[in-house]
């Protein structure tokens, strides 16, 4: 393992004495592809894959799953505790937690579980601590609730965006818009819509030549960087959405308040207090983009006391089925909507209609 981390320390000290410039882009290009590689194999060691250590892998329930990451003592079991009436062990020294605990709240109708990830420390992506079991579990949620320190968010804020990076992680990101298709002959054919700042064709082929590709088509849809070009051909990037909870305000003055408000993605709290809980919860509900769906009985009122809840990509007539059973999609009609993803109350639909959040269904089966 040393090698490896010896190997990405060269290449970061290189990095960093390479002055940018038109001349230097390519070999830049390549030592970030360089980096990438080392990173993926750090991430995944050779005989399996690193989550599954005792106390780590939790299964996952509920409609949503959202991760608490931070350094040490931030506050990530207060907030577990009193959010969800989870006991995590709580104290006043570091590394309280080490394992994954879990918890879960119901809000609005869906059930939502929250992980409380062991502390991270600096260098978790290079293996230090329990880092890459951490950001493994991670990896998996819907949601990320970075917990810091109001006193000090900036420089913790960097160093953990920094280490979740490393792993592959992209924080409030869209996956970059390039297209990129391996062939078998035909050499590297580059195509771009826009003016490109970083990207030309011997830096593209400089870098897939790291990855022992020569024959691709890549179109690059807007000014792309080499990074960017990187994270399309390793294909394991996790894009999530974060929100970052600045905890213990109840230290710091009203004008530093209206201040931290104004920060994107972020929600000022005391965990301890339980002061701004909604602010936090509604954020929370906005960015995991949840859809809740009722369902009717034929001749009976909705029920509303539980939806279904689907994610933002998948709701379809045809996921709301394969929700509430995998049978009942073979056996579908066509579906009667109240709400306002259709133009009459109720509507006659197929399968492939889109709903939206709060509509009302009812199926009606072939007999």
């Amino acid at each position: 393992m040393s090698t490896i981390l010896e190997k990405i320390a060269q290449i970061e000290s290189e990095m960093a004495r390479t002055q940018r410039n038109k001349a230097t882009a390519g070999h830049l290009g390549l030592l970030k592809a360089r980096l990438a590689k080392l990173r993926r194999e750090l991430i995944t060691p050779k005989g399996g894959g690193g989550a599954s250590e005792q106390g780590f892998e939790v299964s996952k329930t509920g409609d949503a799953r959202v991760g608490f990451v931070g350094f040490p003592s931030v506050g990530k079991s207060t907030l577990l505790s009193n959010l969800a009436g989870v006991y995590s062990e709580v104290a006043a020294y570091e590394f309280t937690t080490l394992t994954t605990v879990p918890g879960c709240i119901k809000y609005k109708g869906a059930k939502i579980q929250l992980l409380d990830l062991p502390g991270i420390i600096e260098g978790a992506k290079d293996g230090k601590g329990r880092g890459r079991q951490v950001i493994a579990v991670a990896r998996t949620c819907n949601l990320i609730f970075m917990v810091l320190d109001v006193l000090k968010p900036l420089t913790h804020k960097k160093l953990l965006e920094h280490e979740l990076e490393g792993f592959g992680l992209r924080l409030n990101k869209q996956p970059p818009n390039i297209s990129f298709r391996k062939k078998d002959k035909g050499g590297v054919n580059l195509n771009a819509t826009v003016a490109q700042s970083e990207l030309d064709l011997d830096t593209v082929k400089t870098i897939l030549g790291e990855y022992k590709i020569h024959n691709a088509d890549i179109t690059l849809k807007y000014d792309a960087t080499a990074d960017d070009l990187i994270d399309v051909i390793e294909g394991n990037r996790i894009y999530i959405p974060c929100i970052y909870l600045l905890n213990k305000i109840d230290q710091i003055s009203i004008e530093e308040l209206d201040v931290i408000y104004k920060i994107p993605h972020c929600v000022p709290i005391s965990a301890h207090h339980h002061w701004n809980f909604d602010d936090l919860l509604e954020m929370m509900w906005k960015y995991l983009q949840l859809v809740r769906i009722y369902t009717k009985p034929k001749g009976q009122l909705p029920d509303y006391s539980s939806p279904i809840v689907l994610h933002h990509e998948h709701t379809s007539v045809e996921s709301f089925c394969n929700k509430l059973h995998r049978t009942i999609a073979k056996e579908f009609k066509y579906a009667l909507v109240w709400g306002s993803s259709v133009k009459h109350q109720p509507q006659k639909v197929g399968i492939d209609h889109v709903l939206n959040d709060e509509d009302v269904v009812q199926i009606v089966k072939k007999v």
